[in-house]
């Protein structure tokens, strides 16, 4: 199911770099698919991939390199370093490379583990989440938004 988006070219863009489908990118820009998808990660114990994927897509429209240093902080205590709250599951070769280069951090210094995230996300979680109850929530209310949307009597 492909949820209308605001944000097409962007959408695609990502589509294309990250080369996985484009459900799951609509998902997470659809305000309902996102709180669907949260929702489920939630009850899997499993929200933070979908946070620091959100995270670093806020992170790379940063602009201010005083910004981008405190932000870059921030998801690197939060996400990446050993033992964090929110701590993300990628491989030791990642998490080294973006520990030796934080202090000098780039818009892009995140872009590794973001793709390994979105990459679980997409062919682990995503797919549970289809078969979900939060799925077959988000599709009712869905329906029921465009039956309305056509049939404004109802």
């Amino acid at each position: 199911m492909y949820m209308y988006i605001h944000t097409h070219t962007h959408i695609y863009k990502l589509h294309w770099s990250f080369g996985f489908p484009l459900p799951i990118i609509s998902c997470i820009f659809s305000p309902d698919g996102l709180e669907a998808f949260r929702k489920f990660l939630k009850s899997e114990f499993s929200e933070e991939n979908v946070e620091f994927w959100l995270a670093c897509e806020d992170f790379k429209k940063t602009k201010s390199s005083t910004k981008i240093t405190l932000k870059a902080q921030r998801i690197y205590s939060d996400f990446i370093e050993a033992d964090a709250p929110k701590e993300i599951n990628i491989d030791f070769h990642t998490r080294n490379h973006i520990s030796q280069n934080i202090s000098e951090p780039t818009l892009s210094c995140f872009d590794d583990a973001q793709r390994l995230i979105y990459s679980l996300m997409a062919k682990d979680s995503f797919p549970r989440f289809l078969r979900s109850n939060e799925y077959k929530e988000l599709v009712k209310k869905q329906q029921n938004r465009n039956q309305k949307r056509w049939l404004p009597f109802l």
